[in-house]
């Protein structure tokens, strides 16, 4: 430029039209870290109104990015229905590379780009299309619903696709459509334990797991409740079952998030990644947030900086073969079609104190 800064340059300007996102984010972010992100944010979002281009933020991404740049943000249902709505030409996921899949499968026409193709997901990697093929050949005629949290391939051999925040009604549906009284649920082992402990329908689980949600344990919720005992403890579902059964509310990202800003507890503990409570906090700036969180480490490489890159140079796009995205879409279409739940997507911690059998395969 001709007075010498650049387009990332912490100028006056930028830090007038970044001043709104700042609010929200300026108890999480310090004043160094923002003079580096507001020029990139503000430079990203001139490059999506350029490009007719949209950004899908996960709720596990930093501050910077879920209120800086994202269009659209929630958990992983709520992003899959953005990006099956959206009218953008390009879709810039926030998240990790089964996301960005997910929104390639439900819109094969649009530009999808993944800012750092290592941003993967141990559960997604527990479990592979093959597994899935083998699976049913053992339980004939047995419906199976998969996590969301799986790869284009693994969906495309599945029956139907559910989330954590509608699990429990997806595994009834599909075995009340089968006229069965058995789901298989893949791929992980402990959403499965939970969901049993919600309903009638019996359940044949996998042994995979989140590695940030599996390191929790019912001690840790112990130890917080001992460290702070006015504190409202809220558990994702992916947690081991003795985690929920001490927990005082359990449900997805986007519960936990809806129970925080609709109750504004004075004190609230996430049992989940860490920058949930991050994000969350620019709406409840009265809740004080204890934090015995883990970090999503494949969640954490997406970063200002190369979802800038990504969008300037639309790079690192993702492809879905079309017979695998036809038949992932269906699955994942069937879970979207399904009427709004009768009951609130949370897990009744009641009856998740019940110990229910799940068969393990």
């Amino acid at each position: 430029m001709a007075d010498g800064t650049t387009l990332l340059d912490f100028t006056p300007e930028v830090e007038t039209a970044a001043a709104g996102v700042w609010q929200k984010v300026k108890s999480r972010v310090t004043p160094i870290e923002w003079r580096a992100h507001a020029p990139l944010i503000v430079e990203i979002n001139r490059l999506k109104l350029e490009k007719n281009a949209v950004i899908l933020a996960h709720n596990y991404m930093t501050p910077e990015i879920f209120h800086g740049v994202g269009d659209f943000i929630g958990d992983s249902l709520g992003l899959a229905r953005e990006a099956a709505r959206t009218e953008a030409a390009i879709i810039v996921q926030a998240g990790v590379h089964f996301m960005a899949e997910t929104s390639k499968v439900l819109s094969p026409q649009k530009k999808v780009l993944i800012p750092d193709l290592r941003a993967g997901c141990s559960l997604a990697a527990s479990i592979t299309s093959a597994d899935v093929r083998l699976i049913k050949q053992r339980y004939p005629g047995v419906p199976v619903v998969t996590y969301v949290n799986t790869t284009a391939e693994v969906k495309a051999e599945t029956d139907i696709c559910c989330t954590s925040a509608n699990a429990v009604q997806v595994v009834e549906a599909a075995a009340k459509a089968a006229g069965t009284d058995r789901v298989i649920l893949l791929p992980d082992e402990f959403l499965a334990r939970n969901v049993a402990r919600q309903t009638e329908i019996r359940i044949i689980a996998w042994q995979g797991r989140c590695e940030v949600h599996e390191r929790f344990e019912a001690e840790d919720i112990r130890q917080v409740r001992e460290a702070w005992p006015n504190a409202e403890i809220l558990a994702h579902p992916e947690c081991p079952a003795e985690v929920l059964e001490l927990a005082d509310f359990a449900g997805s990202t986007s519960a936990m998030s809806d129970y925080v800003i609709k109750r504004q507890p004075r004190q609230v503990v996430l049992i989940t990644e860490c920058s949930m409570a991050d994000n969350i906090a620019a709406e409840a700036p009265g809740v004080e947030f204890v934090r015995p969180c883990n970090l999503c480490p494949h969640m954490k490489r997406i970063s200002l900086e190369n979802i800038h890159e990504a969008l300037l140079e639309e790079r690192f796009e993702v492809t879905v073969a079309p017979d695998v995205a036809e038949r992932a879409r269906l699955a994942v279409q069937r879970m979207i079609d399904l009427p709004p739940p009768e009951r609130p997507a949370r897990y009744d911690l009641v009856k998740a104190r019940h110990h229910v059998d799940v068969e393990l395969i």
